[in-house]
């Protein structure tokens, strides 16, 4: 049984583990909705099922699908990965999924933050959310797993742990008006520390050029290991993207985290800018409430929105002259990970990438 508590667990002694603490397996959702993926999902869905084959090979993984598509995604996925039934608006399992907790004694629970579509109806990017909202319950129910209802709304791609009293994440999102409007940022910060008990929260002020989760931390940053961070990069001071990272690493460079350590940041080059085509724009379904996909738009590509897993780390291609010197950089960064790449342009095209399409679930 999942019971919802009262306390925080910072209360309770709880606290996030980094994600590249030893997992029980990875959470996921099946991606289906035609006013985002193009050709009513399908090509998003043979995308989906590389990335959890990918993990599958690492840790147990677990798919949730709207029951119209459980058939197709139980033919379409090996059979070592679990499929069940859980009602969505959308896939971001990253963003909608619950965030887990540990204690000393190795209990699990979990966090379910409020969630809103990355910014409600002021800036939200669909309508409704309400079966989204449902999901991190829905997964704690499953694993009966104890609940804290944060109040909060937050998504898990806007958060990053060290495992060791650090959090990072971006002002820009954090501070959205869409999120939390009422709350200052000392509040919101007081939020986060109740509730993946950290010591200090770093707040680095922008993510990444045009991404629509308005500037998640996981697209532009992320940990390696504690004191050691791997960052998009640009050399092209003509790029709007070249700012923000420069602006990101003198931030990083300049705050020591919970433990007093001056960072290590790592530089990764970004792809070459990717623009939508005329062809993959007029696959989307136009729907009121929903943001329309154009022609020439460019994404929010990086190789920072990778996922670690047991032994693994799982990082997305994009057909592009930087995707061998990522994943060079990468394994050279994860000398104890085997580092897999995974075509990821169609997962790009629905707004976000590998990370923000998993969550783990920490070992107990």
């Amino acid at each position: 049984m999942s019971i919802t508590l009262e306390s925080t667990p910072r209360a309770d002694g709880f606290s996030m583990p980094a994600e590249f603490a030893p997992h029980a397996g990875t959470w996921m959702l099946w991606p289906q909705r035609p006013d985002n993926w193009r050709l009513g999902g399908k090509p998003a869905q043979k995308a989906f099922a590389a990335v959890a084959t990918a993990i599958a090979q690492f840790e147990p993984l677990t798919m949730g699908v709207n029951a119209n598509q459980y058939m197709n995604a139980r033919q379409m996925l090996p059979p070592h990965i679990r499929v069940v039934e859980i009602s969505n608006n959308d896939a971001w399992l990253r963003d909608c999924g619950p965030t887990f907790v540990t204690n000393d004694k190795g209990d699990v629970r979990g966090v379910d933050w409020s969630f809103n579509a990355w910014g409600g109806l002021y800036n939200g990017l669909y309508f409704p959310w309400d079966l989204d909202e449902a999901v991190a319950q829905k997964v704690l129910e499953i694993e009966r797993v104890d609940r804290y209802k944060a109040p909060l709304v937050l998504e898990g791609g806007s958060i990053h742990v060290d495992g060791e009293g650090t959090c990072i994440t971006t002002a820009e999102c954090l501070l959205s008006p869409g999120r939390n409007p009422d709350l200052s940022k000392d509040e919101i910060e007081t939020h986060l520390k109740n509730y993946l008990n950290v010591e200090k929260v770093l707040w680095v002020p922008r993510g990444v050029f045009h991404d629509e989760t308005t500037g998640h931390v996981d697209n532009i940053l992320c940990y390696l290991r504690p004191g050691v961070v791997a960052l998009t990069w640009t050399d092209d001071k003509s790029d709007p993207q070249y700012e923000r990272s420069a602006e990101a690493y003198e931030y990083l460079m300049s705050q020591p985290d919970a433990k007093g350590r001056r960072l290590e940041v790592h530089k990764i080059h970004q792809p070459n800018p990717i623009l939508i085509t005329s062809e993959e724009a007029g696959g989307v379904d136009t729907v009121e409430g929903s943001i329309p996909r154009e022609a020439g738009d460019r994404m929010a590509a990086s190789y920072i929105n990778f996922y670690l897993c047991n032994g693994g780390a799982v990082i997305p291609s994009f057909d592009d002259p930087h995707d061998a010197a990522a994943l060079e950089t990468l394994q050279n960064l994860l000398p104890d990970r085997r580092v897999v790449s995974v075509p990821a342009r169609e997962i790009l095209l629905g707004g976000g990438n590998i990370h923000c399409i998993t969550q783990q679930q920490p070992k107990n």
